[in-house]
């Protein structure tokens, strides 16, 4: 699919204005007030609840996510929205687990949370896992889907298109930090809500409205649990093995938790995890209905990836194209830049300031924080590019299976860590040196083929989840050395409004299961 869209004066128009609001909104954020050291990475503890949300969901949302759920749900329906409506009670870990210990261990990274409970050396461990989880997952993956999509809608390469979105977000992220991101997110991820629902409008209309939708589509389309058979998503691999990687993606990786971390106070907090967790139910009549529209409207498709361009070019009328590369900005730039806010934030506090340089001021901080955020930059580029070469593969697919071999070593570091306080430090590290060689060398082992050709990548990642978590638990109970810090914790008393948005939400979830199954 080439360049299919002709922008008009209005569309032009509208890009223009979008980007202009968007530096309005960095100038505002960055000199509103006098920046302190650490606003670069955690706002100065200013960010309330709406932003904490809006920020999480928003760096959930991004093209990956949004040409893919699109394309699975062209082929087989919302079964990939476990992927959305399983994460809640994960989300809601995140918020009365782990947040509480985050933010009473006053610390702005999870390397360093890691390094105060197991000592310095599990902190460098940790640090540069990040790093390189960031540079290659957050920021290549991201700028190459990105790109390619971009470059379909543009006369721009693919390459141009990378340079100019790493860019864009290099400049916010080094204009404002945190606090820019997350309100930056704020006004992209309300247009990414408003603009998506009214492709779905657009769409349900053409269509034929909703009896017409359910008439003509296939029953299974609407089964978010599928037989054991299946060989794309059956439900046990799913129930099994989705929550390795929740615990990681949602708890314990630095991009997703930080908005948490610049918090207000835990309140806020927690109460920002909720509402992301109530926008993650959105995610499948936003972004899987419009491949399953699409599905109605467009059969003969034979590359299941155009899903979303192609709905966009069917039903939206002149004028209105705009909108998409508008959604699309405000996906990828908020991903990129809380990317790279985490990549600096990481570098600078748990391996510049820990081990260089200690005695950093606050001006040297900030620096240092800013020329990270360039060098990463560059960095995502060359990493970028060299991903173009397996671009011929089933990108989405195999970027969910590369999740799955790294989440089993973090999942079990972090858990152990803040559940069990006879975690032995020295099994820690075992795992995440030798046990992240085992997970990533049973990956690639199996990309192979060589074992278990037949298994589903969910399974293999709960089994050396278990594998890692039985030898983490064998060892720390024989051996006698103390762990560094258990940090003393007072459980945080849960407030009734907690209680009654978590257990409304928690209702509303089990209903949608229950609904969406059967069919």
């Amino acid at each position: 699919m080439k360049n299919p869209i002709e922008f008009t004066t209005l569309d032009i128009v509208i890009i223009i204005a979008y980007l202009g609001i968007l530096v309005g909104i960095v100038l505002w954020s960055s000199f509103a007030k006098k920046h302190k050291s650490d606003n670069l990475f955690a706002a100065n503890k200013t960010l309330g609840w709406f932003a904490i949300g809006l920020t999480m969901w928003g760096t959930n949302v991004g093209p990956s996510m949004l040409i893919a759920n699109a394309s699975s749900g062209y082929e087989g329906g919302i079964v990939a929205g476990n992927f959305s409506w399983y994460a809640f009670p994960f989300i809601c870990l995140l918020a009365f687990v782990f947040a509480p210990r985050y933010i009473g261990a006053k610390v702005m990274t999870l390397p360093e949370y890691m390094g105060k409970r197991f000592g310095e050396k599990n902190r460098k461990y940790i640090a540069w896992y990040t790093l390189v989880t960031v540079l290659i997952s957050w920021l290549g993956l991201t700028l190459f889907s990105g790109g390619v999509f971009m470059a379909q809608i543009l006369d721009i390469s693919l390459y141009g298109c990378v340079i100019i979105l790493v860019l864009v977000s290099a400049a916010f992220t080094i204009a404002g930090g945190l606090k820019t991101i997350a309100y930056t997110n704020v006004f992209q991820m309300l247009l990414l809500i408003a603009v998506s629902a009214l492709l779905v409008i657009f769409a349900i209309n053409r269509v034929g409205g909703i009896d017409s939708i359910v008439a003509n589509t296939p029953s299974s389309y609407w089964n978010l649990f599928q037989p054991l058979s299946d060989a794309n998503f059956p439900w046990l691999a799913i129930l099994i093995g989705y929550p390795i990687m929740g615990v990681w993606f949602w708890c314990t990786d630095q991009s997703m938790v930080q908005s948490v971390i610049g918090a207000k106070d835990l309140k806020e907090g927690q109460k920002g995890a909720n509402f992301c967790a109530w926008l993650k139910v959105i995610d499948i009549p936003l972004f899987i209905l419009p491949g399953i529209l699409c599905f109605l409207l467009l059969p003969g498709l034979t590359n299941s990836t155009d899903a979303y361009l192609q709905l966009v070019v069917e039903v939206f009328p002149p004028g209105l194209f705009s909108l998409v590369i508008v959604v699309m900005l405000s996906a990828l730039i908020g991903t990129i830049a809380a990317a790279l806010n985490s990549l600096s934030a990481v570098f600078t506090m748990d391996i510049y300031v820990k081990n260089y340089k200690p005695d950093s001021s606050s001006k040297d901080i900030k620096r240092i924080g800013r020329w990270v955020v360039l060098i990463g930059a560059v960095l995502a580029i060359f990493i970028t590019i060299a991903i173009t070469f397996i671009q011929d593969l089933s990108f989405f697919n195999i970027f969910q299976s590369v999740l799955g071999f790294i989440a089993p070593p973090m999942s079990v570091s972090f858990l152990f860590a803040v559940l069990w306080k006879k975690t032995s430090a020295k099994a820690i590290n075992l795992v995440l040196t030798y046990g992240t060689v085992f997970s990533i060398g049973t990956g690639i082992l199996y990309y192979c083929k060589l074992i278990l050709p037949g298994l589903h990548f969910l399974y293999l990642s709960f089994f050396i989840f278990v594998i890692l978590a039985v030898f983490v638990t064998v060892y720390s109970l024989q051996d006698t050395k103390k762990s560094v810090n258990t940090f003393s914790y007072v459980p945080t008393k849960i407030t009734n409004s907690a209680k009654v948005t978590w257990g409304l939400l928690a209702v509303v979830m089990i209903g949608l299961y229950v609904f969406f199954n059967n069919h």
